[in-house]
């Protein structure tokens, strides 16, 4: 019974340090002994006990800093963490921001994110109710899909589902009668406050085309028993030319931007900085780049207005043309 007591007072004691202390607060054997009878109301353990029980954590690979005051009084602390606060911010901010994400979810998150640090170091991180950001209503659909997919492309096995939209009366609408799409998962990712699945669809014979769906749009996800092979894609090439611009294909194109540092800014954003942007003259700079000529770039194009002028190639400059030819109509009385 009493190996059963000490191991309780040694786990005890353990929390306290990981909870109570860091390189910035530190405790005394009197408030250690302290605190140790408030998570333990009956127990005895006294000064030298705790004194004991600090040494056979030391011995066991727990980091306990023993510290002297300039009167020769000591003090403890445990001061390494799984994170640096700067990783637990890194961990805790894109949640917050997360739109998809209940209010009621992120408290349950960012508290147990909390627990990762001690008390102290913990109220110094944003709380979660400041953030009303939260539109998402199939929040609890999205939660199931990303455990069927991540289980899915743990396991290699393909998954089915429907896909569909919002209608003019916000109602949503089944693509394709409802027809069960058949795909390859491949990945999972978080892009502008949406997650995507990755996949490969079986119903096109290319291999190496892979597409995307977003997640709060798929409804009635199946894990299949029809496991595939994973052949090495290059994800990233395709995450980073296809999103905000969808689909399309791949064609070399290049755009004269006016050379603006917010236009810069939004170039370098969209196509990375290693880029091949080349200042032309005073007033302009170039961008050549590999991009999907989709309705997508186009519409990011033209968001620059008369900052931007397409030079190649003559399909897209045409397309450009016939919209902005389109816009002025609108507006002809």
């Amino acid at each position: 019974m009493s190996e059963l007591n000490t191991g309780l007072r040694l786990l005890a004691l353990r929390d306290i340090f990981l909870t109570d202390t860091d390189e910035n607060n530190q405790l005394s054997i009197k408030e250690l002994v302290e605190k140790l009878k408030i998570e333990l109301p009956e127990s005895t353990a006294d000064q030298k006990a705790v004194k004991r029980y600090i040494q056979t954590l030391q011995s066991s690979g727990f980091d306990i800093i023993e510290n002297e005051d300039k009167f020769g009084k000591k003090f403890y602390s445990h001061q390494e963490r799984l994170f640096e606060n700067y990783q637990l911010r890194l961990l805790i901010d894109p949640i917050l921001s997360a739109r998809f994400i209940t209010e009621e979810e992120k408290k349950t998150i960012i508290s147990n994110v909390k627990k990762l640090t001690s008390k102290q170091i913990a109220k110094t991180l944003p709380d979660p109710i400041v953030y009303q950001q939260s539109i998402n209503q199939d929040y609890q659909l999205i939660k199931l899909h990303i455990d069927k997919i991540h289980d899915a492309i743990y396991q290699s096995k393909m998954i089915t589902f429907q896909y569909g939209d919002f209608d003019i009366h916000k109602d949503f609408q089944l693509r394709h009668a409802g027809e069960l799409y058949q795909i390859k998962p491949h990945a999972l990712i978080w892009e502008s406050n949406f997650y995507y699945l990755i996949g490969d669809d079986v119903k096109y014979s290319e291999e190496n085309n892979p597409r995307n769906y977003r997640l709060d749009r798929m409804r009635n996800v199946t894990i299949t028993d029809n496991k595939f092979t994973h052949k090495r894609k290059d994800l990233s090439t395709y995450v980073q030319n296809s999103f905000h611009m969808f689909g399309g294909q791949d064609e070399w194109i290049t755009l004269q931007f006016t050379l603006d540092q917010n236009v810069l800014n939004g170039v370098i954003d969209k196509f990375g900085i290693e880029a091949d942007i080349r200042k032309e003259d005073d007033e302009t700079f170039l961008l050549k780049a590999k991009a999907k000529l989709s309705p997508g770039l186009k519409a990011w194009i033209l968001a620059w207005g008369s900052k931007v002028k397409v030079i190649s190639p003559l399909t897209l400059v045409n397309e450009i043309k016939e919209e902005i030819q389109k816009v002025k109509d609108q507006y002809k009385e």
